[in-house]
């Protein structure tokens, strides 16, 4: 009867070894997949965000304005004034 149950005991660690190893492995896959997924999607914004550089640089050529720097925003001062 021992011989049985520790039959018993030895196929059931060896099932749930085999399926946490497989659920570990899905869980892998799908993670990496994910990542693989996000590092995609953040080169296209690079790349979308370069062309937007470069549009803006084109139509910033075009207007003649190359090389002088944007209008400051006059509605706040950039630092606090002093209280005394």
């Amino acid at each position: 009867m021992d011989g049985h149950d520790s039959e018993d005991t030895k196929q059931s660690t060896a099932d749930m070894t085999a399926f946490v190893q497989n659920l570990l492995h899905q869980m892998q896959t799908r993670f990496q997949t994910m990542s693989d997924s996000i590092i995609t999607k953040i080169d296209e914004m690079g790349g979308r965000i370069n062309e937007l550089e470069q549009s803006i640089n084109d139509l910033r050529a075009e207007m003649g304005v190359e090389g002088t720097p944007p209008p400051a925003i006059k509605d706040e001062p950039k630092t606090p004034a002093s209280s005394s």
